[in-house]
């Protein structure tokens, strides 16, 4: 009830680190487009690679970090500051905090510029970053946790719209991936190795790199989506009870889904099953998601012709549903035997990342700026010719993608009318495809010349305005009535309904035969049943439960952060103690030292951006590749070095296939062994020493995380090493060849020489010859 106590209160809004974030977003975005443009002209014309520091191998992380955490970051933070300030009806706690989020998130930028083409790397997709930049991202992250929920907090506003429940997954979740991810032995400042290794790698990776796509560039824009639309269109969002289920669907399906990008791996196949069951389901929600987006424009749809905020968010949403259609259909096992480790998977990444969040993204900022200084945007005239470059640019990237990544699918598996391989060397696939990697260069080109003219358009807006901070004067209510307490909340009809129905589905996937299957099935259709007839009901007494929770903002973010771990934990516990996960030291010994100084090399280079180490049971695969890779083969491996894209063949059964000679003549002109390569010059290992007195840290290191090193083998690390590389430098010595035994090059050259060797692996099937790329 209400004493009938009115307060009146004028607010001040900080728009100022809006506006920071906004014009940071625009800038790393021009950085992140021209590195990806660069790449993609890199896999046509090899000779682009004239830096070590430039290379494919070193540049390609740097695109992917630029576009995700500085381009989609950055706009991230734009829209949540704008967004939250006047949901909550309140400034943000702390403008100290916001500066420190802001800086201290270029920060990581800029260092995360320096060091990749630096080569410090991790070598783990989307989490490359060293430790201290690790450590940086997290108490960033803290610091925006801090500030967001501490506005929470002193809010004005009671109810929590469904922009603020996306928001708080994000940052909840979001720092759970980061910090379990990241986990790492420090050896130096630039050098530290994930503590996990192999099949456990694998699965947390994925399930780190699936999730930052659903809860960093997903989740938010998602929040974004469901307050600047309806803001854009002036119409409220079509469907309340659809975000509902939206949300809370999503959050908890989500997390499940990682191992659909190792399917066909040495992953246990119940792992797999478990990903491509939830990633099927994941239709429903996303779907849902985008219809009701779509629809809230409704009414709208004549504004199109003239608003390019409106196209952007309509073209915008439209690729959110293709993205969310494309990703389940690729966690198919029969579609992924095709699509996996191709361009197709390249093509479905861009979908989402330009054609979801940049079009998101620039549809905001056109909506936006023109706001943030008091004036009318310069150019709609700029803004539609933007509009048109980048959704021509997007669908000419896409398409040729899915053109490439199907023909070197089907190529990679044609056999001719004996069984052999109708194409037995990698580097014809290469070939066949170079023209798709035309178009996708000029898609690309239209793409950033889009983020160029419109960031023309931003400044000359800018320019034409003056920097104002938005105001509001809100009308409070005092207000004396009770609120439901947490245990009656926790205990109302909807909660245990929802307990009982997570119960029955952790039941129904951990399943070890069809009658307990039938048993959970039923019972999850019952609840299922339950809850669609209870809903609505209270037993609060106060309105529909999840209205009430909506007011809640400690419980609804317990709630939320729950619905996450669960999934987590259901997926990652039973494969930290599956069995196998450990060799046997004897059949699949760990690495000498000179092999391990070479494997950082291989990390270093990126070579895993472009080769994997995971050979499929498929025929077609033993036949170009060898016998299909065991889960005990990479338990020593940290981190693992499965891959997600092939470039160039499979490496899992590369050792002793070629002598030293080859490798070395490869590494340094690899056109001197397949005149079509693509593949970059790394003569520049010949220069580079490797610093032997690190060696025994290192060992030690692995040692410390279980890898089967001896004292021994930590105290004459460096004898080994040096005496490895002096017997592959006077093998080279007799094909003429002078090359220091320091050398980084002897290192890799060792290293790969491991791959695979007869002590370390099955019984291998013929193998056909196969070029580099």
């Amino acid at each position: 009830m209400s004493d009938g106590t009115l307060k009146e209160t004028t607010i001040t809004y900080d728009d100022g680190i809006v506006r920071k974030f906004v014009f940071a977003s625009v800038g790393w975005g021009i950085v992140g487009m021209l590195v990806g443009v660069i790449v993609a002209a890199q896999l046509l014309w090899h000779q682009l690679n004239f830096l070590p520091e430039l290379t494919f191998g070193r540049l390609r992380p740097l695109h992917t970090n630029a576009v995700i955490f500085a381009f989609v970051g950055n706009m991230m933070f734009a829209g949540v500051y704008y967004s939250t300030q006047r949901l909550l009806k309140t400034r943000m706690a702390s403008d100290g905090l916001s500066q420190a989020h802001f800086w201290g998130w270029q920060g990581i930028i800029v260092s995360a510029a320096l060091t990749l083409p630096l080569g410090f790397t991790q070598g783990k997709e989307y989490a490359e970053l060293e430790w201290p930049i690790d450590l940086a991202i997290a108490g960033v992250w803290v610091v925006f946790a801090i500030n967001f929920f501490w506005t929470l907090a002193k809010r004005r506003e009671k109810h929590l719209y469904v922009a603020i429940w996306f928001y708080i997954a994000t940052i909840l979740t979001v720092a759970v991936l980061h910090i379990f991810n990241s986990l790492s032995i420090p050896l130096a400042a630039g050098k530290s190795y994930s503590i996990y290794a192999g099949v456990q790698d694998a699965l947390v990776q994925w399930w780190y790199g699936h999730n930052a796509v659903a809860f960093f560039l997903t989740t938010p824009i998602l929040g974004i989506m469901y307050y600047f639309v309806p803001k854009a269109a002036e119409r409220p969002v079509y469907s309340y009870r659809l975000s509902i289920i939206h949300f809370w669907a999503l959050v908890f399906m989500y997390i499940w889904a990682g191992p659909h990008h190792l399917l066909y791996t040495a992953l246990p196949v119940w792992a797999q099953t478990l990903g491509m069951i939830f990633s099927l389901m994941l239709w429903a929600p996303s779907w849902g998601g985008m219809i009701n987006g779509l629809l809230t424009i409704r009414g709208a749809w004549n504004k199109l012709r003239e608003d390019p905020v409106l196209k952007f968010f309509a073209a915008g949403i439209t690729f959110y549903g293709m993205a969310t259609f494309e990703g389940p259909l690729l966690s198919i096992k029969s579609v992924s035997a095709l699509a996996h480790y191709t361009d197709w998977i390249i093509g479905h990444v861009h979908t989402g990342a330009l054609g979801w969040n940049g079009l998101m993204a620039a549809g905001m900022f056109y909506w936006i700026v023109p706001k943030l200084y008091r004036t009318r945007l310069h150019s709609v005239v700029l803004a539609n010719a933007h509009f048109w470059l980048a959704t021509v640019g997007i669908l000419l990237y896409m398409v040729s993608m899915w053109a490439a990544g199907i023909t070197q699918g089907l190529m990679l598996r044609a056999t001719d009318a004996d069984g052999a391989l109708a194409y037995p060397d990698f580097i014809e696939t290469l070939v066949a495809i170079r023209g798709t990697y035309y178009a996708r260069l000029v898609g690309g080109a239209l793409y950033l010349i889009g983020i160029l003219l419109m960031a023309f358009n931003l400044v000359k807006t800018a320019l034409a305005g003056e920097a104002v901070d938005g105001t509001a004067t809100v009308v409070e209510e005092v207000r004396t009535e009770t609120e439901p307490s947490t245990s009656q909340m926790l205990l109302a009809r909807p909660m245990i309904v929802i307990t009982l129905g997570i119960a029955a589905l952790v039941a129904l996937v951990m399943a070890k035969d069809i009658s307990q299957s039938v048993v959970a099935l039923s019972l999850l259709v019952a609840i299922s049943v339950a809850a669609w007839i209870t809903y609505g009901q209270s037993e609060t007494g106060k309105g529909p439960w999840h209205r009430v929770l909506e007011g809640r903002g400690a419980l609804f973010s317990v709630l939320t952060l729950l619905a996450v771990v669960v999934g987590s934990v259901a997926e990652l516990i039973p494969v930290v103690v599956v069995h196998g996960t450990q060799a046997d030291p004897k059949k699949f010994p760990p690495y000498k030292p000179l092999e391990l100084e070479g494997r950082d090399v291989y990390v270093r280079e990126g070579c895993y951006t472009c080769h994997s180490q995971m050979i499929r049971p498929f025929r077609h695969e033993q036949l170009r590749y060898g016998a299909p890779s065991e889960l005990e083969e990479s338990a020593w491996d940290h981190p693992f070095q499965w891959g997600s894209r092939r470039t160039g063949p499979d490496l899992a059964r590369i050792g002793t296939k070629y002598p030293n000679l080859w490798h070395y003549q490869h590494m340094v002109d690899p056109r001197s062994v397949a005149p079509a390569s693509i593949m970059p010059s790394y003569a520049f290992l010949n220069d580079r020493k490797v610093d032997f007195t690190q060696t025994p840290a290192k060992i030690s290191a692995m040692r410390s995380m279980g890898v089967p090193y001896s004292e021994a083998d930590i105290q004459g690390a460096q004898v080994s090493a040096r005496s490895q590389a002096e017997a592959i430098v006077a093998d080279l010595a007799k094909q003429n060849i002078k090359v220091n035994p320091e050398s980084d090059m002897v290192a890799l050259i060792a290293y790969l020489q491991r791959l695979g060797k007869p002590e370390a692996q099955p019984a291998a099937s013929p193998v056909a010859h196969t070029n580099g790329r």
